[in-house]
């Protein structure tokens, strides 16, 4: 049998970086260093429905950040 015919019953977790970008993880295995995980666990697409619903921001948090900044300067300049 082929393995990649066979359906992923793998329980993931939902995992979270320092720059607020998602990630899944199996359950099974140690989260790696940097991460955390966000309480939401399941099937691979059940964990990808809740990352699309949340996730709605792509951008890295030190991004969102500085252009905040950017934006707050050129207000009080302008």
């Amino acid at each position: 049998m082929n393995p990649d015919n066979q359906e992923d019953k793998t329980i993931y977790l939902v995992v979270i970086d320092e720059e607020e970008r998602y990630s899944i993880w199996p359950e099974y295995k140690e989260i790696p260093y940097g991460w955390k995980a966000v309480g939401e666990s399941g099937l691979k697409s059940e964990c990808l429905a809740y990352i699309k619903e949340v996730w709605t921001d792509m951008r890295p948090l030190s991004l969102r950040k500085h252009m905040e900044q950017q934006q707050a300067a050129s207000e009080a300049n302008g």
